[in-house]
């Protein structure tokens, strides 16, 4: 196993329970090799993916009072997306300190973007047992300055449909599928909402002023729910 002091001088954090990050570097795969008796990280990413949102949402809220919902939305989106939370794994060398199933290892899960986004989750939830809120709040402030500087602007998710296609490409190659829903309000201020989906499933929904607007929202909707939920490769 790769040596766990030298990654947590990464981290910049030395756990007190060494066993949470050795958890939280424990793919899926190994408990499928052992046919589910061994621990993995799944839990941990489940907790820390609330962790991390509830810090960069408050981090957007105190930053920036002028901007509503909508933007703040989309903003958030652009910073906890699965590619970015890989990234910042990357930055961190996380993939090189991943437990894996042969199996995982032979097939490149320690490159894959589902496998360190997830790890990089998971560490924050670790953080966050080990340590608490304001321990892991920290942790999570201090990765993302480095990747966005100290958010001085609000980041802008400028193609949330093209963000969703890339991230539903790196599975299949059959695109998104939007559908206009409905469409309410009276002539001078119509209000359209439109759902995405993907190899049949519902993967989101979003409201706006157009059809346009509505698509929009509605991929930003689904980066945020295949975030919860991702792709099938991270098994």
């Amino acid at each position: 196993m790769a040596d766990l002091a030298e990654l947590q001088e990464k981290l910049g954090y030395r756990f007190g329970r060494a066993e949470l990050l050795s958890l939280a570097l424990t793919h899926p795969s190994v408990a499928h090799e052992a046919s589910g008796s061994a621990q993995h990280n799944q839990r941990l990413e489940f907790l820390g993916d609330s962790v991390l949102g509830l810090v960069v949402t408050n981090e957007l809220y105190g930053k920036f009072p002028g901007f509503g919902e909508g933007p703040l939305t989309k903003a958030r989106a652009q910073l906890v997306n699965r590619r970015t939370l890989a990234n910042q794994a990357r930055r961190l060398d996380l993939g090189a300190y991943l437990i894996l199933s042969r199996g995982e290892e032979l097939s490149g899960g320690r490159t894959r973007q589902s496998a360190l986004a997830d790890a990089l989750e998971a560490v924050v939830g670790a953080i966050f047992l080990d340590a608490g809120y304001e321990t892991a709040r920290d942790f999570v402030l201090r990765c993302f300055r480095e990747g966005f500087g100290e958010l001085t602007e609000i980041p802008n998710l400028d193609n949330p449909k093209g963000e969703l296609q890339e991230t539903l490409q790196s599975n299949s190659n059959q695109p998104p599928d939007y559908e206009l829903t409905s469409v309410s309000g009276p002539d001078h201020d119509r209000v359209f909402e439109c759902r995405v989906k993907h190899g049949g499933l519902e993967l989101g929904r979003g409201l706006g002023k157009s059809k346009k607007e509505a698509e929009s929202m509605a991929a930003v909707a689904a980066l945020q729910n295949l975030r919860q939920k991702p792709p099938a490769d991270a098994e």
